[in-house]
């Protein structure tokens, strides 16, 4: 028996020590592989003569380019491109479509029927005018106890469709609808004067029915005149005058009675 305990004693005192000299080599080989650990990541290099391997020396070189500093920000790229497109953008009034030298142009062009039309000013969808003459009218009955601003505002829809339909009839060119309506409402100027007179006098007397006569060839003549200029219907100035007369002749109704 003395001889299987020492046997016994023997063999676990040699497990013993082998297990614990393999915890410490264990141990030795976790605390190289921290301080290993460490030196890569504080960026410190190995003494020569000392192994490293390949990738801990590749890890340890320093980084010479720039990072996140680009030569130019988008921010400033950015500000730089809105500065300059906002310095080309052209003006507001441009941008909705008024020109006032046109306009006043147009204006003149009306009131002088005898002057000749430039047919790239007056081909042109500019409806500024025509409100305003179209609310000046209305404005101008109302101060004489007439409200018609639905009756002005219904027979020049209408009148608008109808010429726009003739004038696509008799021209090779076509016109569009902003082009008629606004032809036909730089007209409507004379009107303006003659509902402006219905509220110092009455016009319903021959003095009355002559002056709106005078207006309406007036207004008919220079429709006449810009719709043959814009759409190049020389000799047809007559037979484009007649619906035109006819139009005005309504408001000169709504003005007079």
């Amino acid at each position: 028996m003395s001889n299987f305990e020492q046997f016994h004693f023997d063999f676990y005192q040699s497990n013993y020590t082998i297990d614990d000299q393999e915890e410490g080599c264990n141990s030795y080989g976790s605390n190289k592989n921290l301080s290993g650990s460490t030196k890569i990541q504080t960026g410190e290099q190995p003494p020569a003569g000392a192994f490293a391997p390949s990738d801990m020396l590749l890890s340890a070189k320093s980084y010479t380019g720039q990072i996140l500093q680009p030569t130019h920000s988008t921010n400033t790229l950015s500000h730089l491109d809105y500065a300059d497109g906002f310095d080309e953008e052209p003006p507001l009034l441009e941008e909705l479509g008024i020109n006032f030298e046109h306009i006043w142009q147009k204006t003149l062009t009306v009131l002088n029927p005898m002057k000749p039309a430039d047919g790239s000013i007056m081909n042109e969808t500019d409806l500024t005018g025509p409100i305003i003459f179209c609310l000046a009218l209305g404005a101008t009955l109302l101060l004489a106890g007439k409200v018609h601003f639905g009756y002005v505002y219904g027979m020049s829809a209408i009148g608008c469709l109808v010429m726009h339909a003739l004038l696509n009839l008799m021209s090779d060119l076509g016109v569009s609808h902003g082009c008629v309506a606004s032809v036909l409402g730089y007209c409507l100027l004379p009107m303006v004067i003659l509902s402006s007179s219905a509220v110092v006098f009455s016009l319903q007397g021959t003095p009355g029915i002559l002056l709106a006569l005078l207006i309406i060839g007036w207004c008919s003549l220079s429709a006449s005149k810009i719709f043959t200029s814009a759409l190049s219907m020389e000799g047809q100035q007559l037979l484009i005058a007649y619906p035109c007369a006819l139009l005005y002749g309504l408001f000169a109704l709504l003005t007079v009675f």
